[in-house]
């Protein structure tokens, strides 16, 4: 009689292991899900042409664009802005400063970083598709492409810029242009194009 009361004290003892090992496997899931639900909308990117990752950019990669574009003011894009961090930057320098993104999420993320730095107004931010954009009026220009963008955008541009503007590229230059400047860094290496080569080059090809 003891043996079956001791069975049946284990057999209720594992059930109730079971159960709370349950409710963890429950609750840790459920928090695993509610984390990717939060950070999905900055992790990954709205749907577009070409998939453009959000990577936050390294305060070296910041440095080094502002290098390129020292001595130039006006207006400056930059173009899929993530967090607005170029942006911001741009306008704290005195640069008309936009910030072009498809996600919207990181849109409204980048205004209300642009009011907690005291940039509100002078940093704008936009959900917009940038093969949709036109270029033809804008001073500055700024990239954090992917290989499988320069060639499409390299097109668009050659046909869109005013011969005054000037291009900086980040992390990967474009396909076919030359570059005026070159910050060799690893992944913070950027690069600087000036338009007057790109436009007469294509319409000399053209």
């Amino acid at each position: 009689m003891q043996e079956v009361g001791e069975g049946l004290m284990e057999e209720t003892e594992d059930r109730r292991r079971r159960k709370i090992g349950l409710v963890i496997a429950g609750f840790v899931g459920g928090a695993a899900v509610a984390i990717t639900a939060a950070a999905a909308p900055f992790v990954f990117p709205a749907m577009r042409k070409i998939c453009l990752p959000y990577v936050p950019a390294t305060q070296e990669q910041v440095g080094n664009v502002f290098k390129l574009l020292q001595g130039r003011t006006g207006t400056l894009v930059d173009l899929g802005s993530g967090d607005g961090r170029i942006v911001i930057a741009a306008a704290k320098q005195g640069f008309q400063a936009v910030g072009y993104e498809l996600n919207p999420w990181l849109v409204w993320y980048s205004r209300l970083s642009a009011i907690r730095h005291g940039v509100y107004g002078k940093a704008r931010f936009y959900r917009k598709d940038l093969f949709r954009a036109n270029f033809a009026e804008l001073d500055n220009i700024v990239i954090f492409g992917v290989p499988q963008l320069m060639p499409l955008l390299e097109e668009k541009l050659s046909r869109e810029l005013q011969r005054s503007a000037r291009v900086v590229a980040c992390r990967f230059s474009f396909p076919t242009w030359l570059p005026a400047q070159t910050i060799e860094a690893g992944v913070d290496s950027v690069w600087s194009y000036e338009a007057k080569d790109i436009v007469m080059r294509y319409l000399w090809e053209d």
